[in-house]
């Protein structure tokens, strides 16, 4: 991965090898390739599936062109790509605070992202700003919920109060620093507003690089666009006419691309792309449909947040968190696509929204089903699925390599508070390697109740230390492997492109805030 290479092939190696070796059966290690697949598809299909039902129900939103009608509003705020990448950031950080970044993520791709997008955001730099906020700030200290510091403080016998506080100062210290590293490292990305961005984002045209001495990855030719492909060739993509006064050429969405002609406002575009009147656009045939789901979609989903608020802090509505708030953001959302197409096919519904489904499913997995056998390898390392990958019997205690890992790393950890600090974040970093922030917590609880004292460090601050590594690492933003497959599935980005970008900005972070917790309690 840091050598920006696929690892699929190492990964399903390794897990022939890991299974071969161990049980000291070369059948078993062949059929282990298959099952530590098969395991790792089922853990992860929950997430596949909302990763399609929301793109499908976007699908359905551009049919009817509800979906730039949806995004204009938040123009007012997201003025440009650099209010967009802290809009998104705050936004995602207090949803995922309270109910965890399982609701956050969809409410993100479903309103805000496209009009990050739209306000010049590139894909990625968005994928960033929501990674960092949810998966890793909001998640890593689970201040409301309080599930991360209750297992830390459990295993390490000090108070859950006490644990969670310091998370929490240690989560905002982290997730600070990851943020603006993130924003410096990603803004000369950065483009002007335009309406065509959103278009291009929602087509799911991506530019690759081509020979010197052309310069631009696109160039726009008369009423069409044409996308310069890896092999040299061309590929036209049906595009809005630029226009009179736009300039001549548009670069792509890599570094430091510009719109077209800076003489041309780019909210006149916008307005133009939104213009009912302009019968080439979708929806242009029902525009009061078209503005109904630009209101009713986002009124559903801000009405879920409401109940999930209701939920959390009165007796009216039962508590939703975890997987049943996912399960509730999939069924409103499948309950809108099936609305909006209904709204806008009539008689071909039917066909129509197993279309998009369908759509959504291909997308998922094309852009996320990479990770499967990535996973497969790192879950045979996790006790929990490692006896099934292998075939063992039932009832025969199954290795967790993971662990043992941690277990002989425990004993050569010497008796300095900052050797201690950054020896218990890094084990919990590698608990984190199955794609499961809470699984290694009782580890990194349990080490910090035992290391503390004797090295003269608070126990709760090192079960926070530990508990940092353990989510920002599974939970997470350094694995592709986890729920960050989510934010890459409506980004539209690879899930191990968002890895790089986001791994040196929360390394540097959690360094920082280790010692600066080292250095406050």
């Amino acid at each position: 991965m840091i050598a920006r290479k696929n690892v699929v092939i190492p990964a399903l190696a390794a897990t022939f090898l890991t299974a071969w070796v161990f049980t000291g059966d070369f059948v078993t290690g062949l059929e282990s390739i298959f099952n530590a697949s098969l395991t790792a598809a089922t853990e992860l299909f929950s997430i596949f599936l909302i990763i399609a039902l929301v793109t499908a129900l976007l699908g359905s939103l551009r049919a009817l062109g509800a979906d730039r009608r949806m995004v204009e509003p938040f123009r007012v705020v997201m003025r440009s790509g650099h209010s967009a990448f802290w809009v998104l950031a705050l936004v995602t950080y207090v949803i995922s605070l309270f109910f965890w970044p399982t609701p956050a993520v969809p409410l993100m791709g479903a309103i805000l992202l496209p009009a990050a997008i739209a306000a010049g955001l590139p894909p990625i730099s968005a994928g960033v700003a929501i990674a960092i906020a949810g998966q890793g700030m909001a998640l890593s200290s689970d201040y409301v919920i309080q599930v991360a510091p209750g297992l830390s403080a459990k295993a390490a016998g000090v108070d859950t109060g006490a644990v969670a506080d310091r998370s929490m100062v240690l989560s905002l210290i982290t997730g600070g620093v990851a943020l603006v590293l993130g924003y410096l490292m990603t803004r000369s990305e950065f483009q002007k507003p335009d309406a065509l961005l959103l278009e291009r984002w929602e087509a799911g045209e991506s530019e690759v690089a081509v020979p010197a001495p052309r310069r631009s990855f696109i160039r726009v030719l008369p009423r069409r666009r044409v996308l310069q492909t890896a092999g040299g060739g061309e590929e036209p993509v049906a595009v809005l006419d630029p226009g009179p006064g736009s300039g001549g050429s548009r670069t792509g969405g890599g570094a430091g691309g510009t719109g077209g002609g800076a003489d041309e406002p780019r909210d006149a575009m916008a307005r133009a792309a939104l213009a009912a009147s302009d019968g080439d656009l979708p929806g242009a045939d029902c525009p009061r449909r078209s503005k109904a789901f630009a209101a009713i979609v986002p009124l559903a989903l801000i009405g879920l947040v409401g109940y999930l608020m209701l939920g959390k802090f009165t007796d009216l509505v039962p508590e939703v968190v975890g997987g049943d708030a996912a399960a509730l953001v999939g069924g409103i959302a499948t309950a809108l696509l099936l609305s909006a197409t209904i709204a806008k096919d009539g008689r071909n519904s039917l066909e129509r929204c197993a279309d998009h489904i369908v759509d959504g499913l291909v997308f998922s997995m094309k852009a996320m089903g990479v990770v499967i056998p990535i996973a497969g390898f790192f879950f045979i390392g996790n006790a929990d699925f490692a006896g099934k990958i292998m075939g063992m019997e039932e009832g025969k205690a199954a290795p967790g390599f993971l662990f043992d890992i941690v277990v002989r790393m425990q004993d050569a950890i010497p008796d300095s508070q900052y050797v201690v600090g950054f020896g218990v974040l890094i084990i919990g970093m590698i608990t984190g390697l199955d794609g499961s922030g809470f699984s290694g917590l009782p580890l990194t609880g349990s080490l910090a109740g035992s290391l503390g004292p004797a090295s003269g460090v608070d126990p709760a601050l090192l079960a926070a230390i530990g508990q940092m590594g353990c989510i920002w690492a599974g939970g997470g933003v350094l694995v592709a492997w986890s729920s960050l497959i989510a934010v890459a599935g409506f980004a539209r980005v690879p899930v191990l492109e968002l890895v790089r970008r986001s791994f040196l900005p929360v390394i540097a972070g959690l360094v920082v805030a280790t010692v600066a917790g080292l250095i406050i309690y």
